[in-house]
């Protein structure tokens, strides 16, 4: 069989702050001995993923997002193309992330987006512009104004493809994916925000069905849904899911043996 480039590669969804949870679930996984090799996110998972991809710890991350109010992200706005602008997470980007490019990161990303445009799924690897990148994966649209790179204008990756494992299955021998969005229907308020989040949800749902199937093990924080997607001030807690979750799934899924026998083995003929 031909030998793939990476070993461990990371599925991490969208889910707005739900996506706290992946923080939780990178430091389970190295605690068990599975470091990604690389890293493939949506929106929320593509800022996680480009945290760690450029080095920071799951222990600087939570540091870093929990002073964090949701309007330190975006500012209001009078609409036009958007309620919200993507001002403040762009400076949070640009203030936390050293590198300018994918290349100037200490493990390999790919960061899915939507291309409004044409109406394609894109996967942005490398070049520069990573800040813009990121924004764009994150940019859910109405909320936040499409994000133009190159003449073409993005908005969330979770559009089209909310959970990226496919990207990852020709260049990885096991891949692990991480979803914060699993559909848990639950009560919801008549409002514009609720009723905009339980949309998303179902979409989310939808598009991620394939990718679910395809994963070496699937992780699900099913105790997220119980947090808004713009909830950053339960970060510790929403991390905390995340972790027990993928103890849990490591524990308990048929998959584990197979994943942590190919990590003993890899580690020992190196």
């Amino acid at each position: 069989m031909e030998s793939k480039p990476y070993r461990i590669g990371l599925a991490l969804s969208g889910g707005g702050a739900k996506g706290f949870a992946h923080i939780g679930a990178i430091k389970a996984l190295e605690e068990y001995g599975l470091i990604p090799d690389i890293v493939s996110g949506v929106s929320a998972g593509s800022l996680v993923g480009a945290l760690y991809c450029d080095g920071h710890t799951p222990e600087q991350m939570i540091e870093m997002f929990r002073p964090i109010k949701f309007l330190d992200f975006a500012e209001i706005v009078v609409p036009k193309k958007s309620f919200l602008t993507m001002n403040g997470f762009k400076s949070f980007l640009k203030n936390n992330i050293s590198a300018n490019t994918f290349e100037g990161l200490k493990k390999p990303l790919m960061i899915v987006a939507t291309d409004l445009d044409h109406g394609n799924s894109i996967i942005f690897k490398t070049g520069d512009k990573l800040i813009d990148k990121i924004a764009a994966s994150c940019s859910i649209p109405v909320l936040f104004a499409p994000q133009n790179i190159d003449g073409v204008n993005y908005v969330d990756g979770g559009v089209l493809k909310n959970f990226p494992v496919t990207p990852l299955i020709p260049l990885c021998d096991i891949v692990i994916g991480v979803n914060a969005t699993p559909l848990v229907l639950k009560e919801y308020k008549k409002t514009i925000i609720s009723i905009a989040e339980r949309s998303y949800t179902f979409m989310f749902k939808a598009n991620s069905f394939q990718d679910m199937q395809l994963s070496d093990l699937t992780i699900e924080t099913k105790e997220t849904y119980s947090y808004s997607l713009f909830d950053t001030q339960h970060v510790n807690e929403i991390v905390d899911i995340g972790y027990n979750a993928t103890i849990q799934a490591l524990e308990q899924s048929k998959a584990k043996t197979h994943i942590m026998q190919y990590a003993k083995q890899k580690f020992i003929h190196d």
